[in-house]
């Protein structure tokens, strides 16, 4: 291949990701990790904030002089910090011909710039890490003190040839204290020439003084239809074909790492070269299990099908799966099922279509307790796998501690049956589904309260008794309004509990009515129960002869004397005399 052909083909693929022209040129095989390494600002995938940050900052020239880039391995941070050292020096190729008699805005054309395509003067020798006035540091294996004295006393002679003096420091949070307290004099007051851009992965470990000193940008891993979509347009460019499903099982494997997931996927073109990279071939390249048999093995296990699920699970482990991926694909399976219960139509999986319609089933299958439950198993089994001497065995009890379970009644279900001291419904061993409520039983005022009572949520209860003036009630909807100084979220805590009660997703809206509260009520028929009673002519006289004596309540009548004449002797009154 001729220089001219190989000039062509990278500045193809350059067009859209940035491949090392030079590394081509020597003839050597150039990874994917390497040859899509972004080479402009456009580039950059998932880091819109940044970008739109530093766009901002370089058009209106409010520069800073140190940046601290932070994040998971493989987003883009050592990349990102030559991508800033190439617009702090960025000078136009022309621009001595363009600037030659021009005076103005022209001028300004030529300072720091963002937008790097074509490549300027100096970009190529920085991208390769030669350029003289940039220098790349790995505080790693540059830990001490007296090294980083020497990187200072250099700081102070400008720039060869660009316009800053750029010190990119890798990993800055191995530097030891001293190196960092003899940074930080420098780093806030450095000469005009001298600019910083840190990158670590442990930002915690970065002193305070260092980072208040620092412009501060956290680089997001990339969510997993983002890279899959990443990944498809790199198989594209490549001319492989690669499915799918491989695609998305690649992205989840890379937990969010664009760098990861090149390397995988550059791994995965070669398992069929010349033929499609299927779902099939990378989950045997990684050791992963078949996730539609995975979904096969929670289902049979939550419906207390032991059996089936440990034969599931054995013959994905006999094809080489390893006994801990599996785990956390079921434990990935249990998330996702509940994070559809909480965030319903607006949930997304980055899979196959069967893998969210296979979710949104076990979403209306399982309760959100239930779905808890079964994540917290699962967890404690991983854990339990990692210390186990036999991995599969260990697979296999979580797999039939999950089983068990789920023969249990739900959480709310087993709240309800202590509440009610009853047993739970059924053949013993037969799975439980979400207990069937009775919405008539708290479809009036008195049902609301009661279910409450059976539930035993005292707090919810008293505070329901006291604030809650119910308007009206029917299943499914309830109106009311509130009584003052009732609790915030009284309402939201109400509807909870209903919700959870009746199986029924519950209206509740605050209207006006002239309704009591259940204690308001309360109060008033005994104001008047009082009254009424304080109007007889003998208590009357009765509280007059007994200075301070008040009536604290009226019971109701006793039932009638045989001999109604001596009606006139009795009185049923919880009259105290109240202490001085």
């Amino acid at each position: 291949m001729s220089a001219d052909d190989s000039s062509t083909g990278d500045d193809a693929t350059g067009a859209l990701f940035g491949g090392d022209a030079a590394h081509a040129r020597a003839g050597a095989y150039e990874v994917l990790a390497r040859k899509y390494r972004p080479r402009r600002f456009e580039d950059l995938i998932g880091q819109e904030a940044m970008v739109r940050t530093l766009s901002n900052a370089f058009e209106t020239g409010r520069i800073a002089h140190g940046f601290m880039l932070t994040g998971v391995r493989g987003v883009g941070k050592t990349t990102t910090a030559r991508l800033l050292a190439r617009a702090l020096n960025f000078e136009p190729v022309d621009a001595p011909a363009r600037a030659k008699g021009k005076k103005g805005k022209d001028e300004a054309a030529f300072g720091p710039s963002i937008h790097l395509d074509p490549p300027g003067v100096h970009c190529e020798a920085i991208m390769r890490g030669q350029h003289p006035d940039v220098l790349e540091l790995d505080a790693a294996s540059r830990t001490g003190v007296a090294d980083m004295r020497d990187l200072l006393d250099s700081s102070r002679y400008g720039p060869v040839s660009a316009r800053f003096k750029v010190y990119i420091i890798d990993e800055v949070h191995m530097l030891s204290n001293a190196s960092f307290n003899a940074l930080l004099k420098t780093l806030e007051e450095p000469p005009p020439h001298l600019k910083f851009i840190f990158a670590t992965t442990e930002i915690r470990k970065v002193p305070v003084t260092v980072l208040s000193r620092c412009q501060r940008f956290d680089l997001k891993r990339l969510d997993a239809p983002v890279l899959a979509a990443h990944l498809g347009r790199v198989a594209k460019s490549e001319k492989a074909n690669v499915s799918e499903d491989a695609l998305a099982l690649l992205a989840r494997a890379a937990e969010g790492s664009v760098r990861d997931a090149l390397s995988l996927l550059d791994q995965a073109i070669v398992q069929t070269p010349g033929g499609e990279v299927s779902g099939a071939a990378v989950r045997d390249m990684l050791g992963l299990g078949d996730r539609t048999r995975l979904y096969d093995v929670f289902e049979k296990a939550i419906a207390s099908d032991g059996k089936g699920a440990l034969a599931e699970v054995k013959d994905q482990v006999a094809a080489g799966a390893d006994p801990a991926v599996l785990l956390k694909d079921l434990m990935d399976i249990a998330a996702d099922v509940s994070v559809a219960q909480a965030t319903g139509e607006d949930w997304a999986v980055a899979g196959p279509a069967d893998w969210a319609s296979r979710t949104r089933a076990l979403a209306q299958r399982l309760t959100a307790a239930q779905a808890a439950r079964t994540w917290q198993l699962l967890l404690s089994g991983y854990g339990d796998l990692q210390v186990a001497p036999d991995p599969a065995a260990a697979l296999n009890m979580v797999i039939l501690r999950l089983a068990a379970a789920s023969s249990l009644p739900s959480p709310e279900e087993a709240a309800r049956m202590i509440a009610e001291g009853t047993s739970p419904p059924g053949k013993a061993g037969a799975p439980l589904e979400a207990s069937p409520n009775v919405p008539g039983e708290v479809s009036t005022f008195a049902g609301i309260l009661a279910a409450l009572d059976r539930a035993r949520e005292v707090a919810l209860q008293v505070d329901t008794e006291r604030f809650i003036r119910f308007a009206s009630v029917k299943t499914g909807h309830l109106s009311y309004a509130l009584a003052p100084g009732a609790p915030t979220g009284l309402a939201g805590r109400l509807k909870a509990f209903l919700d959870a009660e009746t199986g029924i997703d519950w209206h509740i809206e605050e209207s006006e009515t002239d309704a009591e509260s259940m204690r308001e009520r309360e109060r008033r028929e005994r104001a008047e129960r009082i009254a009424e009673a304080e109007r007889h002519a003998w208590v009357a006289a009765t509280l007059k002869a007994m200075p301070g004596a008040v009536i604290l309540d009226v019971t109701e009548e006793p039932p009638p004397l045989e001999n109604p004449a001596e009606a006139d002797n009795v009185i049923d009154l919880n009259a105290r005399r109240r202490p001085a």
